[in-house]
Protein backbone atom coordinates (compact mmCIF):
# COMPACT_ATOMS: atom_id res chain seq x y z
CA UNK A 1 0.00 0.00 0.00
CA UNK A 2 1.14 3.63 -0.29
CA UNK A 3 3.30 5.08 2.43
CA UNK A 4 1.38 7.17 4.94
CA UNK A 5 1.19 10.98 4.93
CA UNK A 6 0.99 13.03 8.12
CA UNK A 7 -0.53 16.37 7.17
CA UNK A 8 0.42 18.26 10.33
CA UNK A 9 3.76 17.84 12.10
CA UNK A 10 6.33 20.08 13.78
CA UNK A 11 9.65 18.32 13.32
CA UNK A 12 11.69 21.14 14.91
CA UNK A 13 9.55 21.33 18.07
CA UNK A 14 12.36 20.01 20.26
CA UNK A 15 10.41 21.03 23.35
CA UNK A 16 6.70 21.19 24.04
CA UNK A 17 7.32 24.54 25.74
CA UNK A 18 7.24 26.66 22.59
CA UNK A 19 8.22 29.79 24.50
CA UNK A 20 11.59 28.13 25.21
CA UNK A 21 12.18 27.01 21.62
CA UNK A 22 13.78 30.27 20.35
CA UNK A 23 16.47 29.98 23.04
CA UNK A 24 17.64 26.51 21.99
CA UNK A 25 20.77 25.98 19.92
CA UNK A 26 20.28 25.54 16.18
CA UNK A 27 22.49 22.46 16.41
CA UNK A 28 20.36 20.89 19.12
CA UNK A 29 17.14 21.55 17.22
CA UNK A 30 18.66 20.17 14.02
CA UNK A 31 19.76 17.00 15.78
CA UNK A 32 16.31 16.63 17.34
CA UNK A 33 14.64 17.10 13.95
CA UNK A 34 16.85 14.45 12.35
CA UNK A 35 15.80 11.95 14.99
CA UNK A 36 12.13 12.92 14.79
CA UNK A 37 12.12 12.54 11.01
CA UNK A 38 13.75 9.11 11.14
CA UNK A 39 11.22 7.88 13.70
CA UNK A 40 8.34 9.20 11.57
CA UNK A 41 9.67 7.28 8.59
CA UNK A 42 10.09 4.15 10.68
CA UNK A 43 6.42 4.40 11.65
CA UNK A 44 5.45 4.28 7.98
CA UNK A 45 5.10 7.99 7.21
CA UNK A 46 6.91 8.51 3.92
CA UNK A 47 5.66 12.10 3.54
CA UNK A 48 5.00 14.75 6.18
CA UNK A 49 3.77 18.34 6.01
CA UNK A 50 5.41 20.59 8.57
CA UNK A 51 3.16 23.41 9.76
CA UNK A 52 5.69 25.72 11.34
CA UNK A 53 9.42 25.50 12.04
CA UNK A 54 11.05 23.36 9.35
CA UNK A 55 12.63 25.02 6.34
CA UNK A 56 14.56 24.36 3.15
CA UNK A 57 17.63 23.24 5.10
CA UNK A 58 15.94 20.12 6.45
CA UNK A 59 14.30 19.35 3.12
CA UNK A 60 17.68 19.67 1.38
CA UNK A 61 19.36 17.48 4.02
CA UNK A 62 16.81 14.73 3.35
CA UNK A 63 17.15 15.09 -0.42
CA UNK A 64 20.97 14.94 -0.15
CA UNK A 65 20.91 11.88 2.11
CA UNK A 66 22.34 13.67 5.13
CA UNK A 67 19.16 12.92 7.09
CA UNK A 68 17.06 9.79 6.64
CA UNK A 69 13.44 10.84 6.76
CA UNK A 70 10.16 11.22 4.91
CA UNK A 71 9.57 13.60 2.03
CA UNK A 72 9.13 17.00 3.71
CA UNK A 73 6.66 19.71 2.71
CA UNK A 74 7.44 22.78 4.82
CA UNK A 75 5.91 26.15 5.66
CA UNK A 76 8.95 27.83 7.14
CA UNK A 77 7.78 29.98 10.02
CA UNK A 78 4.06 30.29 10.68
CA UNK A 79 2.63 33.81 10.49
CA UNK A 80 0.99 35.28 13.59
CA UNK A 81 -0.33 38.63 14.68
CA UNK A 82 1.11 40.20 17.82
CA UNK A 83 -0.30 38.27 20.76
CA UNK A 84 -1.51 35.47 18.49
CA UNK A 85 -0.87 31.74 18.58
CA UNK A 86 2.55 32.12 16.97
CA UNK A 87 3.68 34.83 19.40
CA UNK A 88 5.28 32.70 22.11
CA UNK A 89 6.38 35.57 24.38
CA UNK A 90 5.11 35.55 27.92
CA UNK A 91 3.42 38.80 29.09
CA UNK A 92 6.61 40.17 30.63
CA UNK A 93 8.80 39.62 27.58
CA UNK A 94 8.91 42.37 24.96
CA UNK A 95 11.95 41.56 22.83
CA UNK A 96 12.19 39.15 19.93
CA UNK A 97 8.83 39.57 18.25
CA UNK A 98 10.22 38.50 14.87
CA UNK A 99 12.44 35.42 15.02
CA UNK A 100 14.08 35.47 11.61
CA UNK A 101 17.11 33.47 12.65
CA UNK A 102 16.11 31.59 15.80
CA UNK A 103 14.69 28.05 15.81
CA UNK A 104 11.18 29.32 16.45
CA UNK A 105 8.02 27.97 14.84
CA UNK A 106 6.43 31.35 14.09
CA UNK A 107 7.01 34.99 13.21
CA UNK A 108 4.91 38.05 13.99
CA UNK A 109 3.48 40.41 11.38
CA UNK A 110 0.83 43.13 11.74
CA UNK A 111 -0.94 45.10 9.02
CA UNK A 112 -1.25 44.27 5.34
CA UNK A 113 2.25 45.44 4.27
CA UNK A 114 3.98 43.38 6.99
CA UNK A 115 1.81 40.36 6.24
CA UNK A 116 2.62 40.53 2.53
CA UNK A 117 6.32 40.93 3.28
CA UNK A 118 6.37 37.98 5.70
CA UNK A 119 4.50 35.71 3.28
CA UNK A 120 6.80 36.70 0.42
CA UNK A 121 9.85 36.05 2.59
CA UNK A 122 8.75 32.52 3.50
CA UNK A 123 7.89 31.86 -0.14
CA UNK A 124 11.31 33.21 -1.15
CA UNK A 125 12.85 30.59 1.13
CA UNK A 126 10.97 27.81 -0.62
CA UNK A 127 7.85 27.30 1.50
CA UNK A 128 5.42 24.82 -0.04
CA UNK A 129 2.55 26.48 1.84
CA UNK A 130 2.05 29.43 4.19
CA UNK A 131 0.79 28.68 7.69
CA UNK A 132 -1.22 31.40 9.45
CA UNK A 133 -2.85 31.61 12.85
CA UNK A 134 -6.55 32.36 12.40
CA UNK A 135 -7.42 32.01 16.08
CA UNK A 136 -6.22 31.18 19.55
CA UNK A 137 -4.31 28.04 20.45
CA UNK A 138 -3.55 25.66 23.27
CA UNK A 139 0.22 26.04 23.59
CA UNK A 140 0.45 29.82 23.16
CA UNK A 141 0.95 31.72 26.43
CA UNK A 142 -1.28 34.80 26.06
CA UNK A 143 -4.22 34.22 23.71
CA UNK A 144 -7.63 32.66 24.24
CA UNK A 145 -8.92 29.62 22.34
CA UNK A 146 -12.01 31.58 21.27
CA UNK A 147 -10.11 34.59 19.90
CA UNK A 148 -10.02 35.38 16.19
CA UNK A 149 -6.70 36.54 14.79
CA UNK A 150 -5.61 38.67 11.82
CA UNK A 151 -7.99 41.15 10.22
CA UNK A 152 -9.79 39.97 7.11
CA UNK A 153 -7.68 42.17 4.85
CA UNK A 154 -4.52 40.67 6.36
CA UNK A 155 -5.75 37.11 5.73
CA UNK A 156 -6.80 38.01 2.20
CA UNK A 157 -3.40 39.56 1.50
CA UNK A 158 -1.54 36.45 2.70
CA UNK A 159 -3.77 34.18 0.61
CA UNK A 160 -3.18 36.40 -2.43
CA UNK A 161 0.60 36.20 -2.00
CA UNK A 162 0.50 32.41 -1.68
CA UNK A 163 -1.69 32.06 -4.76
CA UNK A 164 0.53 34.39 -6.76
CA UNK A 165 3.42 32.03 -6.03
CA UNK A 166 1.39 28.93 -6.91
CA UNK A 167 1.11 27.95 -3.24
CA UNK A 168 -1.69 27.90 -0.67
CA UNK A 169 -2.46 28.83 2.93
CA UNK A 170 -3.03 26.50 5.87
CA UNK A 171 -4.86 28.09 8.80
CA UNK A 172 -4.81 27.19 12.49
CA UNK A 173 -8.35 27.54 13.86
CA UNK A 174 -10.58 25.96 16.49
CA UNK A 175 -13.82 27.93 16.61
CA UNK A 176 -16.43 28.13 13.87
CA UNK A 177 -15.90 31.88 13.59
CA UNK A 178 -12.14 31.55 13.09
CA UNK A 179 -12.61 28.66 10.65
CA UNK A 180 -15.25 30.47 8.61
CA UNK A 181 -13.25 33.69 8.35
CA UNK A 182 -10.34 31.72 6.93
CA UNK A 183 -12.42 29.72 4.47
CA UNK A 184 -14.20 32.83 3.22
CA UNK A 185 -10.81 34.43 2.54
CA UNK A 186 -9.54 31.45 0.54
CA UNK A 187 -7.55 29.41 3.08
CA UNK A 188 -7.11 25.91 1.64
CA UNK A 189 -6.73 23.81 4.79
CA UNK A 190 -7.95 24.27 8.34
CA UNK A 191 -5.81 22.77 11.07
CA UNK A 192 -7.63 21.28 14.09
CA UNK A 193 -11.19 22.61 13.71
CA UNK A 194 -12.43 21.12 16.99
CA UNK A 195 -15.22 23.66 17.47
CA UNK A 196 -16.61 23.80 13.94
CA UNK A 197 -20.36 23.96 13.32
CA UNK A 198 -22.86 23.35 10.51
CA UNK A 199 -21.99 26.65 8.81
CA UNK A 200 -18.33 25.62 8.73
CA UNK A 201 -19.19 22.30 7.12
CA UNK A 202 -21.19 24.11 4.43
CA UNK A 203 -18.19 26.34 3.70
CA UNK A 204 -15.82 23.37 3.53
CA UNK A 205 -18.08 21.75 0.95
CA UNK A 206 -18.54 24.96 -1.03
CA UNK A 207 -14.82 25.73 -1.20
CA UNK A 208 -13.43 22.19 -1.40
CA UNK A 209 -11.08 23.02 1.46
CA UNK A 210 -9.48 20.41 3.69
CA UNK A 211 -9.84 19.76 7.42
CA UNK A 212 -6.81 18.39 9.28
CA UNK A 213 -7.90 17.19 12.75
CA UNK A 214 -5.12 16.44 15.24
CA UNK A 215 -6.82 14.48 18.01
CA UNK A 216 -3.78 12.77 19.46
CA UNK A 217 -1.96 15.94 20.48
CA UNK A 218 -4.69 16.87 22.98
CA UNK A 219 -4.67 13.45 24.58
CA UNK A 220 -0.88 13.52 24.72
CA UNK A 221 -0.83 16.97 26.34
CA UNK A 222 -3.46 15.88 28.86
CA UNK A 223 -1.52 12.74 29.82
CA UNK A 224 2.14 13.64 29.21
CA UNK A 225 2.19 17.41 28.82
CA UNK A 226 3.47 18.37 32.24
CA UNK A 227 6.39 15.94 31.97
CA UNK A 228 7.10 17.30 28.46
CA UNK A 229 7.46 20.88 29.75
CA UNK A 230 3.91 22.19 29.27
CA UNK A 231 2.98 24.90 31.79
CA UNK A 232 -0.01 24.61 34.10
CA UNK A 233 -1.75 27.40 32.16
CA UNK A 234 -1.37 25.55 28.86
CA UNK A 235 -2.33 22.24 30.44
CA UNK A 236 -5.62 23.78 31.56
CA UNK A 237 -6.33 25.19 28.09
CA UNK A 238 -6.23 21.77 26.41
CA UNK A 239 -9.48 20.80 28.09
CA UNK A 240 -11.25 23.53 26.11
CA UNK A 241 -10.85 21.42 22.96
CA UNK A 242 -10.06 17.87 24.11
CA UNK A 243 -13.55 16.37 24.13
CA UNK A 244 -14.85 18.21 21.06
CA UNK A 245 -12.32 16.81 18.60
CA UNK A 246 -14.02 13.47 17.96
CA UNK A 247 -17.43 15.09 17.61
CA UNK A 248 -16.05 17.55 15.07
CA UNK A 249 -14.37 14.77 13.10
CA UNK A 250 -17.56 12.72 12.99
CA UNK A 251 -19.68 15.73 11.96
CA UNK A 252 -17.22 16.73 9.24
CA UNK A 253 -17.10 13.20 7.85
CA UNK A 254 -20.88 12.92 7.75
CA UNK A 255 -21.02 16.32 6.08
CA UNK A 256 -18.72 15.28 3.24
CA UNK A 257 -15.68 17.38 4.22
CA UNK A 258 -12.27 16.46 2.79
CA UNK A 259 -10.43 15.12 5.85
CA UNK A 260 -6.65 14.68 6.14
CA UNK A 261 -4.62 12.79 8.74
CA UNK A 262 -2.58 14.97 11.14
CA UNK A 263 -1.00 14.74 14.60
CA UNK A 264 0.63 18.06 15.67
CA UNK A 265 2.76 16.45 18.40
CA UNK A 266 5.51 18.36 20.18
CA UNK A 267 8.76 17.50 21.94
CA UNK A 268 8.92 14.18 23.74
CA UNK A 269 5.29 13.40 22.80
CA UNK A 270 6.12 12.63 19.15
CA UNK A 271 6.08 8.88 19.82
CA UNK A 272 2.26 9.00 20.08
CA UNK A 273 1.98 9.61 16.30
CA UNK A 274 0.35 6.29 15.39
CA UNK A 275 -2.18 6.63 18.22
CA UNK A 276 -4.10 9.00 15.94
CA UNK A 277 -5.24 5.92 14.01
CA UNK A 278 -6.82 4.41 17.12
CA UNK A 279 -8.56 7.64 18.09
CA UNK A 280 -10.10 8.17 14.65
CA UNK A 281 -11.29 4.57 14.58
CA UNK A 282 -13.79 5.50 17.32
CA UNK A 283 -15.89 7.36 14.73
CA UNK A 284 -14.52 6.41 11.29
CA UNK A 285 -14.06 3.22 9.28
CA UNK A 286 -10.52 2.03 8.44
CA UNK A 287 -10.95 2.83 4.74
CA UNK A 288 -11.76 6.47 5.55
CA UNK A 289 -8.79 6.80 7.90
CA UNK A 290 -6.39 5.24 5.40
CA UNK A 291 -7.72 7.48 2.63
CA UNK A 292 -7.14 10.54 4.86
CA UNK A 293 -3.48 9.51 5.23
CA UNK A 294 -2.94 8.70 1.56
CA UNK A 295 -4.96 9.95 -1.42
CA UNK A 296 -6.82 12.82 0.29
CA UNK A 297 -3.63 14.08 1.91
CA UNK A 298 -1.87 13.91 -1.46
CA UNK A 299 -4.65 15.98 -3.03
CA UNK A 300 -4.25 18.63 -0.35
CA UNK A 301 -0.52 18.75 -1.09
CA UNK A 302 -1.18 19.13 -4.80
CA UNK A 303 0.48 15.76 -5.43
CA UNK A 304 -2.39 13.66 -6.78
CA UNK A 305 -1.11 10.75 -8.81
CA UNK A 306 2.42 10.91 -7.41
CA UNK A 307 1.83 10.48 -3.67
CA UNK A 308 -0.71 8.45 -1.73
CA UNK A 309 -1.25 5.87 -4.48
CA UNK A 310 0.34 2.73 -5.87
CA UNK A 311 0.29 3.44 -9.59
CA UNK A 312 2.59 3.86 -12.61
CA UNK A 313 4.39 7.18 -12.38
CA UNK A 314 3.88 7.56 -8.64
CA UNK A 315 6.76 7.81 -6.20
CA UNK A 316 7.87 4.44 -4.85
CA UNK A 317 6.81 5.22 -1.28
CA UNK A 318 5.47 1.88 -0.10
CA UNK A 319 4.74 -0.14 3.00
CA UNK A 320 4.03 -3.88 3.03
CA UNK A 321 1.70 -5.23 5.70
CA UNK A 322 1.00 -8.82 6.70
CA UNK A 323 -2.79 -8.77 6.65
CA UNK A 324 -5.48 -6.33 5.54
CA UNK A 325 -5.47 -2.94 7.32
CA UNK A 326 -8.90 -2.22 5.86
CA UNK A 327 -10.14 -4.83 8.30
CA UNK A 328 -7.79 -4.12 11.22
CA UNK A 329 -5.98 -0.79 11.66
CA UNK A 330 -3.72 -2.30 14.30
CA UNK A 331 -1.70 -3.65 11.39
CA UNK A 332 -0.59 -0.07 10.71
CA UNK A 333 -0.26 1.08 14.32
CA UNK A 334 2.10 -1.78 15.27
CA UNK A 335 4.73 -1.75 12.48
CA UNK A 336 7.30 -3.79 14.39
CA UNK A 337 4.80 -6.63 14.57
CA UNK A 338 2.99 -6.53 11.23
CA UNK A 339 5.02 -4.59 8.68
CA UNK A 340 7.24 -6.48 6.27
CA UNK A 341 8.41 -3.75 3.90
CA UNK A 342 9.22 -0.04 4.02
CA UNK A 343 10.32 1.80 0.90
CA UNK A 344 10.80 5.56 0.53
CA UNK A 345 11.56 7.15 -2.85
CA UNK A 346 12.44 3.71 -4.22
CA UNK A 347 14.90 2.99 -1.43
CA UNK A 348 14.29 -0.17 0.57
CA UNK A 349 14.87 0.58 4.24
CA UNK A 350 15.92 -1.65 7.11
CA UNK A 351 13.32 -3.50 9.23
CA UNK A 352 11.17 -1.14 11.31
CA UNK A 353 12.64 0.51 14.37
CA UNK A 354 9.46 2.42 15.17
CA UNK A 355 8.94 3.87 18.62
Amino acid sequence: MPGLIDGHVHVTAATADLSALPDLSHYYVGAYAAGALRHMLDRGFTTVRDCGGADHGLADAIADGLVVGPRLFFAGKALSQTGGHGDVRHPGRNAGTVAYCCPDFGRVCDGVPECRRAARDELRKGAHHIKIMLGGGVTSPTDRIDSTQFALDEITAIVAEARAAGRYVAGHAYTAEAINRGLECGVRSIEHGNLLDASSIELFRATGAYLVPTLVTYQAIASDGRAAGISEHVHRKVYDVLDSGLRALESAHRGGVNIVFGTDLLGSMQHHQLDELRLRREVLQPVDIIRSATSTAAAMLGAEGTLGVVAPGAYADLIGIEGNPLEDLRLLSEPAKYRRLLMAAGRLLAPPRAR
